[in-house]
């Protein structure tokens, strides 16, 4: 059986709910609460290995913050149980559950984040979503070209494959 090949994506967190500073002090943690059909089914497409732009969104001003890695498949997302949480579905059932979450673990922070004006502006980026006007989705696939640009601005050590 042939081997899959790594795919690429983007995953936004707002740096005040849940940072890259907070996976690299973390080591590994669930990407929880999303609530957006397209994006549930995206994490439903990861696999261990699998690479992210970690992306701080509804920030001043909003970027690539660094590199984290799908650690775990995706599983049901806890939160649409808990009648306490923010993310809580009450038509969502144990035995059918709607919504899904990964595990990430910290690869890099970069030094600098790379701001979305300076992904916009860069013609090796045309096409990719987190550019696009109205791209609110909060976990997207990446191409390997795109995700690699980015990395080369940021300055990344990291290596992909």
């Amino acid at each position: 059986m042939a081997k899959r090949r790594t795919k690429y994506w983007l995953m936004k967190s707002e740096p005040d709910v849940y940072s890259i500073d907070h996976l690299e002090r973390d080591g590994t943690e669930s990407w929880d609460g999303v609530r957006n059909y397209q994006a549930r089914n995206f994490m439903r497409e990861m696999a261990v290995g699998d690479l992210a732009i970690f992306y701080h969104s509804s920030a001043k001003p909003p970027g690539a913050a660094g590199v984290c890695r799908v650690s775990r498949e995706a599983y049901p997302d806890d939160s649409q149980f808990d009648k306490k949480s923010q993310y809580y579905d009450p038509k969502s059932t144990k035995e059918d559950p709607r919504w899904s979450m990964v595990d990430v673990s910290f690869v890099e922070k970069f030094d600098e984040l790379v701001s979305l004006e300076a992904l916009k502006r860069d013609p090796k980026l045309e096409g990719m979503r987190v550019t696009q006007k109205g791209s609110r989705l909060s976990v997207q696939p990446v191409d390997k070209a795109h995700f690699q640009r980015v990395l080369k601005m940021a300055g990344a050590k990291t290596k992909i494959p």
